[in-house]
């Protein structure tokens, strides 16, 4: 059996890494766009501000496909699927066998149908590419409009005021992340913009006017005079690259369609990662998961699947964000909580905020306590009964809870 892997995130990657892992011995090739397979969460902080570089952000080292005997064509992408063929079709021209395929295709950067957007002072940060055109654009006092306050904006505009940026943050919500993080930790969150030096406004952009030399001029819909800055980056969300699915004739909707294995509507065509839209074991579409652990999870998946092996066990979705030096995550989702208790206070070095129903944690949240989170999880996916007073006294040890 030979098996192509099309594209080189985590999500590809994990999934050859799986894949060698549980005993497959076959033929094993990666295509990826790029120089090499890196990691992405480091191109909104460290890597676009110069403290690391590519080679330091790779997923692995060079040595580790040879040695996992991993076909690495890079530079390279994937122009047409033929899954009844089982042949893929390289930009260079090449033809690829495969008796099985995963597409591992990512997504890329949204662009609101905004007058002006494609000025080439507008940037999007979706690659290294884009990460090195923006860090060229963030010299001190230079004026950032960031777009969007999730998590790609809000991480960058961390990153640029501390290169020396004057920056604003634009979000039509008031307190972002509160789905997930609750509206106070939310509220605390987003605070740290204006904590940092950090303007924000709660307001969307109706249009951007390129100056030339001068800069490019915003205006805005909350009827608040335009602003002119140097540079803008829109971080408003992710649109799933699907065009190779689509042309294979796989089942689309607003994502790659695929089931608990990851198997799309074509047996011998898996997706992964962004662009993957699972339906759960009741037949029900899900939205697509966009971080980093479900991309990796996904990966693992897709080998057990093609290996007839067990399928990993779901857990509660996982996320953290890093920004003006704090390191925040998250569990769940507090959108699903009936009542919350905080173990700390919001003024301590570190502190969490537990969300719970019925009884049962389904969410937790953390500022520089890793391990709280940890155990939150343990806590939701085992569904061992939670008592208030218990996560809420800092006395008490957490994983004593999960052991019960």
């Amino acid at each position: 059996m030979s098996v192509v892997i099309v594209g080189g995130g985590i999500a590809g990657v994990s999934a050859a890494a799986a894949l060698r892992s549980q005993g497959y011995d076959g033929e094993l090739t990666l295509v990826d766009g790029g120089e090499f397979p890196y990691d992405r969460p480091p191109l909104s902080k460290d890597f676009l501000s110069g403290a690391r570089t590519l080679e330091q952000i790779a997923l692995q080292q060079p040595s580790w496909y040879d040695d996992q005997r991993i076909r690495l064509i890079s530079n390279t992408s994937v122009i047409t699927l033929r899954p009844g063929e089982g042949k893929l079709e390289l930009s260079d021209g090449m033809l690829l066998s495969a008796d099985r395929v995963v597409l591992a295709t990512g997504a890329g950067a949204a662009r609101p149908p905004i007058p002006g957007s494609y000025s080439p002072r507008v940037y999007v940060l979706r690659t290294a590419e884009d990460a090195n055109r923006l860090r060229s654009a963030l010299v001190p006092g230079a004026r950032l409009l960031v777009v969007g306050a999730g998590l790609i904006g809000a991480e960058s505009a961390s990153t640029a005021v501390r290169l020396g940026c004057e920056v604003t943050l634009v979000d039509p919500l008031a307190v972002p992340l509160s789905t997930v993080l609750g509206p106070e930790l939310a509220a605390w969150v987003h605070g740290l913009h204006a904590r940092n030096g950090v303007t924000t406004r709660q307001t969307v952009v109706e249009s951007f006017a390129d100056l030339g030399a001068a800069g490019i001029e915003a205006r805005f819909a909350d009827g608040g005079p335009a602003h002119t800055y140097d540079a803008v980056l829109m971080g408003v969300g992710m649109v799933p690259r699907t065009g190779l699915a689509e042309q294979a004739g796989l089942k689309v909707d607003r994502g790659i369609v695929v089931d608990t294995g990851q198997v799309t509507s074509n047996p011998a065509v898996l997706a992964v990662g962004d662009p993957a839209r699972a339906r759960n074991a009741y037949g029900v579409l899900l939205p697509r998961a966009e971080h980093w652990e479900a991309a990796q999870t996904d990966g693992v998946r897709a080998a057990a699947s093609i290996l007839g092996a067990p399928l990993p066990p779901v857990t509660t979705s996982w996320f953290w964000t890093d920004r003006h030096g704090r390191h925040i995550e998250g569990v769940g989702h507090m959108a699903y909580a009936a009542e919350s208790v905080v173990r700390g206070s919001f003024d301590d070095a570190s502190f969490s905020v537990f969300g719970l129903r019925d009884g049962h944690l389904v969410a937790a949240a953390a500022v520089d306590d890793s391990a709280a989170v940890r155990a939150a999880r343990r806590l939701i996916d085992r569904r061992v009964p939670a008592d208030p007073g218990r996560l809420a006294d800092p006395s008490v040890n957490l994983r004593s809870l999960v052991r019960g």
